[in-house]
């Protein structure tokens, strides 16, 4: 059997009706291991479900609402695999400008809603004796960038909260990394790569392109799978170079 072979485990994606969460959903999937999906759009996740089969699970929610992690791992049961994605940036505007309102906002989707999943899903691992989390940060994270104060301040949050969780369940069986993705054709970067910062943007990146999001596939099954056992509180770039500066 394959170090990367996921058949008999149960994987919970968070933000998996779009994007990167789908494409990391399909990716873990493919690699046998049953998925339970949430989002806060019920149809992208029916639509996601019936291309993957009948080893999904649909869980329509925010995960930024207290308790529904809660209700998700009862519902879900066995949990061998967290990927915490779902995530916002709706402000692109300079930091003077953001209001209290936004940057709550953004917070409580990225980085309270990480917590209440990982608290939750770490709560059944550790019950089970193992598991893995897989937090999806940002590129932005560790670099600076102009216009997404709440943004990068709630992926440097929840980095981390990667190594705290790692460093508190690594004995117990638990391992907790980062996936940072850089910029990848999206609906989320769409907006951004079709403004004046859309050149800027790819000129900073040494692959000279945005990823495709079945690029991060590989990257969440490799985390997700044996193939990894010894790595826990790090954080894998994924970003076409632009760490690399």
């Amino acid at each position: 059997m394959s170090e990367f072979d996921l058949t008999g485990k149960t994987a919970w994606v968070t933000g998996a009706g779009k994007g990167l969460g789908r494409a990391m959903a399909t990716a873990l999937a493919g690699a046998g291991s049953v998925v339970a999906l949430t989002s806060r759009t019920r149809s992208h996740l029916k639509s996601l479900a019936g291309e993957l089969g009948e080893n999904t699970l649909v869980l329509p929610g925010s995960v930024s609402d207290e308790g529904f992690a809660e209700e998700c791992v009862e519902q879900i049961g066995q949990i061998d695999i967290l990927v915490n994605c779902a995530g916002i940036s709706p402000t692109f505007k300079r930091s003077e400008q953001v209001s209290n309102e936004e940057w709550r906002r953004v917070l409580n989707v990225n980085l309270d809603g990480s917590w209440f999943c990982a608290r939750a899903a770490g709560q059944r691992m550790l019950e089970q004796g193992g598991g893995s989390i897989i937090n999806v940060s940002s590129v932005h994270a560790v670099t600076g960038f102009e216009r997404i104060a709440p943004y990068a301040a709630s992926k440097g949050g929840l980095e981390a909260l990667t190594r705290v969780l790692a460093v508190e369940w690594a004995n117990r069986g638990v391992r907790v990394n980062t996936i940072a993705p850089g910029y990848f054709g999206t609906e989320l970067a769409e907006p951004l790569m079709h403004s004046r910062w859309g050149e800027k943007i790819t000129g900073a990146i040494p692959l000279g392109r945005t990823g495709e999001p079945t690029e991060l596939g590989g990257a969440a099954v490799f985390l997700a799978s044996d193939a990894s056992t010894y790595m826990t509180g790090t954080t894998l770039h994924v970003d076409g170079g632009w760490t690399a500066h």
